[in-house]
């Protein structure tokens, strides 16, 4: 009796155990977020989660959570796309091009420029899709002859300013409705509870279906805890955009973005598509699946995330320069990874790729408002990536096992 009791005790250990290391390896990535969040508050001395600080991480790595937008899809089929960078630079300067030296409207430039990314894009798809060419080399390829081209359209020099328009993009905040004699903006306020009850709607919907499908749901506990924590985050973050000057205009594009690869990942065709396809190549053709034509889209749709991309750092940056995006493709990548995208495809969600932007977006701003140098900063954030990675190959292990 006694040891049937101690074996019943140990059992339940166990059975805790793996269900905290669950919890970690689905939400590692938040609670890292989380906990860099409080950290970097106090040894700043409560400079980092000020309202002014918080919307310049948003503004500063903008673009950046663009760029792991369109290239989680790229990995969730097993590839890379090492060219983003470079046609950031490109759309970037025939931005340029149109909107200082020949005054177009930003209306038909941005259009333009979008449909030149994506005609990129389907140029390196091809290649991957129906030549066969490794996306390591169609892309690297793309990489030098598009940094190139930025080159020769700038002439080395660059192009600048921006009309305030376009501007706007970047640096420009959703309008006041109602003066405040708090200081409050109110539409943040009142966009943050919309959004809040949003969220919690959709989760509960999303459950009931499962429910209805005879598919295991969290206990009823469980959802309650999700939704309070979610409406807390949510108005949380909303007051503090609130207390400086509101929502930043590219953060409602970011959310437009996040709403639009959530549904296209979680309830579409194509999006169980792409991840049959990530996951097993060979099982994906068989079933009837065009892996051709599904890879072909996803770098078509890269290019015009790089496109807009570049756009939004041109907008920033209210220029045009020949080194605009250098080396952003590591960071996209990273991105995705940090967010718990599998190296191998297959494996990976719109949520963990912009919650490991932020994450990169977080090191980078605490650390230098630290003082550290940009030396450690990229030893510091490769290490990172590295240990992503592991957590990755050791989370596959216990699973197998």
């Amino acid at each position: 009796m006694e040891n049937a009791t101690k074996g019943s005790k140990e059992r339940g250990s166990i059975n805790i155990k793996e269900k905290l290391l669950d919890i970690f390896s689905k939400y590692s990535m938040v609670i890292i977020l989380i906990a860099l969040l409080f950290a970097f508050q106090l040894m700043t001395g409560g400079i980092f989660l000020r309202p002014l600080n918080i919307t310049n991480i948003v503004l500063q790595n903008s673009h950046i959570l663009v760029l792991a937008a369109g290239m989680l899809l790229v990995v969730l089929l097993g590839f890379v796309d090492l060219s983003v960078g470079s046609v950031m630079a490109f759309v970037g300067a025939i931005a340029g091009m149109m909107m200082v030296n020949n005054h177009m409207s930003p209306w038909i430039a941005v259009p333009v420029c979008l449909a030149i990314g994506a005609l990129i894009g389907a140029w390196q798809g091809f290649w991957v899709a129906y030549v066969g060419i490794p996306a390591f080399i169609v892309t690297l390829a793309g990489l030098l002859m598009f940094r190139g081209l930025t080159q020769v359209v700038l002439g080395g020099q660059s192009l600048a300013p921006f009309p305030r328009a376009f501007q706007k993009i970047s640096t420009g905040y959703l309008p006041e409705i109602m003066v405040s004699s708090s200081g409050m903006h109110f539409l943040t306020l009142l966009l943050g509870l919309v959004l809040a009850v949003g969220l919690v709607f959709f989760q509960w919907k999303a459950r009931e279906k499962r429910k209805k499908n005879l598919f295991e749901v969290p206990s009823m506990n469980a959802f309650i805890f999700k939704s309070i924590l979610t409406v807390v985050i949510v108005l949380g973050m909303s007051y503090i955009f609130a207390s400086y000057q509101g929502f930043p205009i590219i953060l409602i594009i970011l959310g437009v973005i996040v709403g639009v690869y959530g549904f296209l990942t979680n309830s579409t065709v194509a999006g169980r598509q792409i991840y049959a396809t990530g996951g097993n190549l060979k099982a994906a053709q068989l079933s009837g699946i065009k892996t051709k034509k599904i890879t072909f889209w996803v770098f078509v749709n890269m290019g015009m995330m790089a496109a807009l991309a570049g756009l939004i750092l041109a907008a920033r940056l209210n220029a045009a320069t020949p080194q605009a995006g250098t080396s952003l493709e590591l960071d996209a990548m990273a991105s995705v990874y940090f967010g718990g995208a599998s190296t191998s495809g297959g494996i990976g969600t719109i949520t963990g790729a912009i919650v490991g932007g932020l994450v990169m977006g977080v090191l980078n701003n605490g650390m230098s408002i630290l003082g550290i140098g940009v030396d450690w900063q990229q030893a510091i954030k490769g290490l990172i990536l590295l240990l992503a990675v592991v957590l990755d190959i050791y989370n596959k292990k216990r699973k197998i096992s």
